[in-house]
Formats: C-alpha cells, sequence, structure tokens
C-alpha cells in the first residue's frame, strides 16, 4: 500500500502562490498566534467590526433571502437585548434546536455579544439521546425551530432549564417579515427581538477571548454525545489560520455551506473563514448532489465548505458539460480520500484544497496551508507521533515508561502537547476529559492530548490521515488500515461508497476484514444483485495482499450516517455478516477459494459454528 511524499522542490513550486497571499498570510498569522485569553476579541466584535468595514457586502445568502452585514449585526443586536432583559449575561447558556438558516446564526451571534455560549443541538438527536445532550450543559433557556418543534416535544418534560420561561420558538419562516404562529408554551423569538434597538450592546462584564462562544457534540457513533466547548478563540484562530491563511477570503468571496452547522467543520471553520473576509455565506438546510452546482452558480459561490462524502456524492453524479460552469475555486474542509483528490480537483476545475485536520475538542490543528496533494498539511502547534497497540487509543510506553515517537514515514498515534498557548478544552464531563490527557509522555509533568487518531508525516513537516483508531484490525497476524482498502476499493470504479471494519468469526484469531458496499450507477431494481463479486475479488487479488483482502462483502442499497456524514460503523460492525436484511447481499471468500461466495443461511451456520477454517 503505498503513500504519498513530499519534497522541499513540491514546497518551492507552491511559493509563487504563498507570495501572492502574503499580506493576509502575515495578518492571518497574527490572529491565529494571539495567546492573551483575557483580550476582548470575540465572535461579537468580529461582526461588529465587518458591519463597520463592509455594512452593505453581502453576510448571508439563503433561498432567496439577502442579509448585509449591517442588517445582520442589527438583527443580532436585537437578539442580544432580548437575552439580557431576560437576565441572561457571560457565563449564562442557551441550546439551540435548529437546522440550518439564517436565525441561527443571528442567534449564536446575538448570545456571543453578551458572553452566552450557545449549545450547537445534533438536529438528528431525538429521545434520549437528545435529552442526555441538553443535560449536559443545562442551559437557561432552549430555542426551538418549528422544523424540529416535534422530538424536543417527546422530550420537553424531562428537561430542566435554568429560567422562568425557557422556550423559545421561532417558526419556519423568513422570520424578519414573518413570525408565524406561537404553539402553546412558548414565547415567539421573532416577535420579541422585533421590540428592540439594533444599535450594538454596551456591556459592562464583557466577553473575552478565552470565554466559552459554544458547545459542539460529538456524533454519538459509539456512545452518547459528549459535549465540547468552544471558545471565542477558536474563532479567532479559524479567522486567522483558515480564512486568511489559508484561504485568502476577501470582500468579493462567497462561501457555499451545506454542511450542518451544529458541527465544527460548519460553524468555526465555514463561518470562520468568511468573517476573516468580510465574505458572504451562502447557506442551504441539508446537502442535495442534484442542486450543487445550481445553487454554486445561483450565488456566484468562490469556495464551499466539505466533508469527504460530499466530494464523493458529487463525483459519483453523470458527468456534464456544465462540469466546470461554475466560479467554485477553493474548498476547505476534511475527509478527502486521496483516491478521489485529483478525479475532483480535475473534474471540477478546482485550484486550491485547504484540507485540514481537526477535533472540537482538541488543541491541535493541521492546514493544508501549501495547496499539497493529499495531505492535512501542517502545524505550528507542538505534536508527535507515537507508537501504539494495535486497535486501540494506547501507546506504547517503554521500559522507562515512556513513549516512543515512529520514524518519519511511519503511522503514529497524534498526540498534541498541551501548554499554556496550546490549551485543552476538553468536555463538559470532567471524566471524559481526564480521559483524553496523556500524562509523563516523554518526561515527568509533561502532559498531551490524546486525539485517538494515527496519522503518518509524509515530509517537509506535512502529514497525511491514515485511520481513526480502532478502524485498524489485525487479520493473519498483520495489522491491516481500513482507510488504505478503502481507497484501493475507491479506484475499482465497481463501487459508490465503501466502508471496511474487522469482524469477529468464532474459532479464529483477531479479526477478519469486512467492507459494506454501494454498487457503482446500481439500478434500482436489480442493481444490487447483479454486482459482479467476481470482479471485485479480481480487483482486489491484483492490488492488495491477502491478508488485507476482505473476507466478507455486504453489498447494500445506501449506508446510513449520522448527522455529519460520519458513517455508522459501531453499526456495521454488529450488523457483521449476518442474514437480517434481506434486501442485502453478503458474500464470503472461502479458505482454498479463488473467488467470493454468496452468503446462505446454511454456509452462515457452519461458519459460526467454527465449520470452515479460516
Amino acid at each position: 500500500m503505498s503513500q504519498d511524499t513530499i519534497s522541499a522542490r513540491d514546497i518551492v513550486r507552491q511559493i509563487p502562490g504563498v507570495m501572492r497571499r502574503a499580506p493576509n498570510i502575515v495578518k492571518g498569522l497574527y490572529y491565529y498566534s494571539l495567546k492573551n485569553n483575557k483580550k476582548e476579541l470575540t465572535l461579537g466584535s468580529l461582526i461588529e467590526r465587518n458591519a463597520e468595514k463592509y455594512g452593505a457586502r453581502p453576510a448571508i445568502l439563503y433561498e432567496d433571502r439577502r442579509l448585509s452585514y449591517t442588517e445582520f449585526n442589527a438583527w443580532a443586536n436585537r437578539i442580544a437585548h432580548y437575552l439580557r432583559s431576560q437576565g441572561l449575561g457571560r457565563g449564562d447558556s442557551i441550546a439551540l434546536f435548529l437546522e440550518n438558516r439564517p436565525e441561527l446564526l443571528a442567534i449564536v451571534a446575538g448570545a456571543a455579544k453578551l458572553g452566552v455560549a450557545c449549545a450547537m443541538l445534533n438536529t438528528s438527536q431525538k429521545g434520549k439521546v437528545l435529552e442526555h445532550s441538553i443535560n449536559l450543559i443545562a442551559p437557561q433557556m432552549i430555542v426551538v425551530g418549528e422544523e424540529l418543534q416535534a422530538p424536543f416535544e417527546s422530550i420537553r418534560d424531562k428537561i430542566t432549564f435554568g429560567h422562568s420561561q425557557p422556550y423559545l420558538f421561532l417558526a419556519d419562516t423568513d422570520t424578519l417579515k414573518d413570525v408565524g404562529q406561537t404553539p402553546d408554551g412558548y414565547i415567539n423569538l421573532a416577535e420579541k427581538v422585533s421590540q428592540y434597538t439594533g444599535t450594538n450592546p454596551t456591556v459592562t462584564d464583557r466577553p473575552t477571548m478565552g470565554d466559552t462562544a459554544i458547545y459542539l457534540f460529538t456524533s454519538g457513533t459509539t456512545g452518547l454525545p459528549k459535549a465540547a466547548p468552544g471558545s471565542h478563540r477558536k474563532f479567532v484562530k479559524a479567522y486567522g489560520g483558515f480564512g486568511l491563511m489559508s484561504l485568502n477570503m476577501g470582500p468579493s468571496d462567497v462561501l457555499y455551506c451545506t454542511l450542518p452547522l451544529y458541527h465544527g467543520t460548519g460553524l468555526l471553520v465555514c463561518w470562520g473563514s468568511v468573517l476573516a473576509g468580510g465574505s458572504a455565506i451562502a447557506m442551504r438546510r441539508k446537502f442535495s448532489a442534484s442542486a450543487f452546482w445550481d445553487d454554486v452558480r445561483k450565488y456566484g459561490a468562490t469556495t464551499f465548505g466539505y466533508v469527504g462524502e460530499l466530494c464523493r456524492y458529487l463525483l459519483n453524479q453523470p458527468p456534464s458539460d456544465n462540469d466546470r460552469h461554475h466560479s467554485l475555486q477553493k474548498m476547505i474542509g476534511n475527509g478527502l480520500r486521496p483516491s478521489i483528490w485529483k478525479p475532483f480537483k480535475d473534474r471540477f476545475g478546482i485550484e486550491t484544497v485547504a484540507e485540514l485536520y481537526a477535533s472540537s475538542e482538541g488543541n491541535i490543528g493541521f492546514s493544508n496551508f501549501f495547496n499539497m496533494e493529499n495531505t492535512v498539511g501542517f502545524s505550528t502547534a507542538p505534536y508527535a507521533l507515537v507508537k501504539f497497540h494495535d486497535g486501540t487509543r494506547d501507546p506504547v510506553r517503554n521500559a522507562k515508561g515512556y513513549m516512543e515517537k515512529v520514524k518519519t514515514g511511519e503511522p503514529g498515534l497524534l498526540l498534541g502537547e498541551i501548554t499554556a498557548k496550546w490549551s485543552f478544552e476538553g468536555y463538559t464531563q470532567k471524566e471524559a476529559t481526564e480521559k483524553s490527557i496523556l500524562r509523563d509522555a516523554f518526561k515527568k509533568g509533561d502532559q498531551w492530548f490524546n486525539t485517538g487518531d494515527v496519522l503518518r508525516e509524509i515530509g517537509c513537516g506535512h502529514l497525511q490521515f491514515v485511520d481513526r483508531m480502532g478502524d485498524t484490525y489485525r487479520w493473519k497476524g498483520e495489522n491491516v488500515s481500513t482507510t488504505e482498502v478503502e481507497n484501493i476499493i475507491d479506484a475499482s470504479g465497481l463501487t459508490e461508497e465503501a466502508i471496511v471494519y474487522g469482524v469477529e468469526i468464532p474459532g479464529t484469531n483477531g479479526k477478519a476484514g469486512m467492507v459494506t458496499l454501494v454498487p457503482q450507477m446500481q439500478d434500482n431494481q436489480t442493481g444490487i444483485h447483479d454486482f459482479d463479486a467476481d470482479k471485485l475479488f479480481s480487483y482486489l487479488q491484483e492490488n492488495l495482499p491477502a491478508y488485507a483482502i476482505p473476507v466478507f462483502v455486504r453489498v447494500t442499497r445506501g449506508i446510513e450516517k449520522t448527522g455529519t456524514f460520519k458513517y455508522k460503523k459501531v453499526d456495521l460492525k454488529n450488523a457483521g455478516y449476518s442474514l437480517d436484511k434481506d434486501d442485502d447481499d453478503v458474500y464470503v471468500w472461502l479458505p482454498r477459494t479463488e473467488s467470493y461466495t454468496r452468503l446462505d443461511n446454511e454456509l452462515l451456520k457452519k461458519i459460526d459454528g467454527g465449520g470452515v477454517s479460516f
């Protein structure tokens, strides 16, 4: 399995482009490097600055709505005045349960001016998971959008808020023009805020850069969600590091964002980048591959925010003569697989891929500053790549109790050193925070954030993502990287999606490889059952060592994901190679055969009974 390398010569080739961005790079470096958490530089102050400097320029584009920075700032101010009238101030919190629409950003901005933190609830959550997430924060109030009223109502009586009238409602309309009907038990937020002035609030207890601005929640793919506080400093870092240094954003730029704004890539990275340039954010409720390019042309978007799977969906659309008839030049996000990186850039004519590595709770980030291929870029934060125990988040310690760094090119567990400058904000749950901290790693008294991710250095300080810990598995005495096997399968041209993981077979050691895939260009009626498993097997034999070839293949019509487009690998692993899903076909590579065999109940019983010697 090959890996990319980056040389000094590759970096030098990018110098002319870097020089063109020099003014914004210098400016961005200043914001990215700010250390003083007491500085009164916050999300609210950044928006006020843009209103002064770019007042008539568009701040938000949504459907047929256009809000200038002056209008957006005034809206946020009215919200701030209302929240203050309800006794809220610095250190308080409210929860937001809204889908992507301008109201969400206005509330975050208005609350930020007072030092009130917004808990960005995952819009796909319901029941006990939603209840758990809200209770992690214990907010004073909650803002519920009409589009999500039903799931909130189902748990409303199980939540205790810190305000006597905590239920705020927003109709699913343009609430600046139509406040809608107010359901029983709620206060209509749009109606209330319309009564207040749009002037910047005078705040005596002003928030500072180190205060919490938002709470982001983990996706809960491996258990109940955790809440990670995000300070104003994270917006400032995104403003400088991504908006200015990586993307060179300016007032004429428009960033098209379909990513959920309850997620860090959408809210922090995309919106933070937009604010840096006095640019506009063009929003859509949810991603649509078929509508993507029409929206890009409609808004004149120059940039878009991505996760890797969105790029895959776009690449899977039938080629069109209009594939390059658009204004997009730049993209920022994470998870773009090497197997589709160049095909995506080439087909759609994208110049800059600002791939990044970061996490909502972490203290370490990487950015593809030099626009290199297949890399998350480099970081100015102190980090280490260390040896780890296979299939775990645990680093290896030597006889002296210390960790050992891996050699250049070798995969290692990424750690970010915790210092005064590179602080670790962690989670609201102290126990969860403590579990992510490693102490005495290289010397007594040091502290490091355990990212749980495996990366490798590929030259000139640039890293490449390898695996999320737990996604590697051991089979036939060999370690298998799920990401690398997925990249190989991606390149086959036989699949639209492919997810690789390890499953246990009774009577064997380690875990056997399994892939769940969606066939390429499948027919809605017969595509699954017509899948050529033998063709896949021949291709895998040519491109993978035997131990890395998936033993099981599940062919399905679609793979379920979280609201942030992460695959629910836990569910896939739990399903294993069972035949419970009638619409799926499952294949197995039996010992001493040269093809896949379709699994039936009789063969399944034999495998589970230890009757097949893998």
